[in-house]
């Protein structure tokens, strides 16, 4: 059995990313006992609007195994891309991230996994990884409560760690950080009273309340309208209701697949007068072209990722080889999932003769400390959280995000 799972990581591997094969060869004396091939897997939906995006995520891990030449020290590394979308639904569904993380847990090769991209895609798959003694990256998941008390639910993080164990870190700063960025904007703007709606979902909800949190924090009054679902409700009560408020500004806690620019729109055209605020799960064309004109032109949005001028010059490389690559330029998301795998490399090769080793890797991971990597100088701490906290603070002109503001939060 052992034989054969080895063999089929490698097909897999080779049709994926044609880079090296897997051996048979004994270790050296001194060198990784056991299999000599290890396999990284990722779960990204690639079915759906996040199509396009997750696409280049997988991209970005393909890069950079090719830029390790499919090694991490003595080691092989083939990686397996799972789709945790279906094409039925156009998005990632509980059924399929469950599957991907049993599959992942289940190949005595794996030593990491990549994802998921939504908080609460990762708040299912985390605790089978964790199980699993599996270090789970994700490029992308916020949420608080995946590392932190402060999330919505009771039990967190705790409950997401069956084992005791930490083995879950991410390359995006927490919720509470962007919070921290979106409300320093807003200060910087002269907004002293907050109107705020947040969707249902993990991510939407979560933000919400590390905004108010933040607020009470930098003397900005909340005006909290709850959470509702803008996708499916008419809008217009909710939109006059905000612009009742008298607040200078308003902000959402969603993005475009929760209603995001419908949302927008109504309360642009309810409030012509109020300023609008929005994460970083809204800085996609889907939702910049949909907010209409008026929108645009009073949109303010927090990304974690700087213009490529302002980040290292290694980022700027990885995007004219990714471009020559791939045919257009990367997604922000790809950055993150770039250096995920990286960071994954780094570890494996922080624990040498154990870089096979499930346990070591968590371990090494957790204590990369000053990194430098494409997105910044950074450390990881115990509970996985990122030190990157700089955020820049984009108008629109027109579709396309403009930096305003470069937001930095002190920890």
């Amino acid at each position: 059995m052992r034989g054969l799972r080895a063999v089929s990581a490698c097909v897999v591997a080779g049709f994926a990313l044609a880079l090296v094969g897997c051996g048979s060869e004994k270790p050296d004396d001194g060198g990784p006992q056991g299999s000599r091939t290890i396999t990284l897997y990722s779960s990204l939906p690639l079915n759906g609007p996040e199509r396009e995006r997750s696409q280049d995520m997988v991209n970005a891990i393909k890069l950079a195994l090719k830029d390790a030449g499919g090694k991490a020290g003595a080691l092989t590394v083939t990686y397996v891309s799972l789709d945790s979308s279906t094409r039925e639904d156009g998005t990632w569904t509980s059924d399929r991230v469950l599957d991907n993380a049993r599959t992942a847990v289940r190949d005595i090769n794996t030593i990491a996994y990549i994802g998921d991209r939504d908080s609460a895609a990762t708040a299912l798959s985390l605790p089978l990884t964790n199980e699993g003694n599996v270090l789970q990256v994700s490029p992308t998941s916020a949420y608080d409560g995946l590392t932190r008390t402060g999330g919505v639910r009771t039990g967190e993080p705790e409950r997401f760690y069956p084992s005791g164990k930490r083995t879950f870190g991410r390359m995006v700063p927490a919720d509470h950080v962007q919070a921290s960025a979106l409300v320093g904007y807003m200060k910087a703007e002269g907004v002293q009273t907050l109107a705020l709606l947040g969707d249902r979902e993990l991510d939407g909800g979560g933000l919400a309340d590390q905004v108010s949190k933040a607020a009470a924090k930098q003397g900005v009054t909340v005006i909290d309208k709850g959470r509702i679902d803008a996708v499916k409700r008419d809008l217009e009560g909710h939109a006059k209701d905000i612009a009742a408020t008298g607040a200078d500004a308003f902000l959402f806690a969603g993005d475009t697949d929760t209603g995001a620019a419908r949302i927008f729109k109504a309360v642009a055209a309810a409030a012509p007068q109020m300023q609008l605020y929005g994460p970083s799960a809204i800085a996609e064309p889907a939702f910049t072209a949909a907010v209409g004109r008026d929108g645009q032109r009073r949109m303010r949005i927090t990304t974690p990722t700087l213009p490529p001028r302002l980040l290292p010059a290694a980022a700027r490389s990885l995007r004219t080889r990714f471009s020559a690559q791939f045919g257009r330029a990367p997604a922000p998301e790809a950055l993150q999932s770039y250096e995920a795998t990286q960071a994954i490399l780094a570890a494996i090769r922080a624990a040498g003769a154990k870089g096979n080793e499930r346990d070591a890797v968590i371990q090494a991971f957790h204590a990369i400390r000053n990194r430098k990597s494409v997105l910044g100088t950074y450390s990881v701490d115990a509970n996985g959280d990122t030190s990157l906290s700089s955020f820049a603070g984009n108008r629109l002109r027109g579709s396309r995000l403009v930096l305003d503001k470069v937001l930095q939060v002190r920890p």
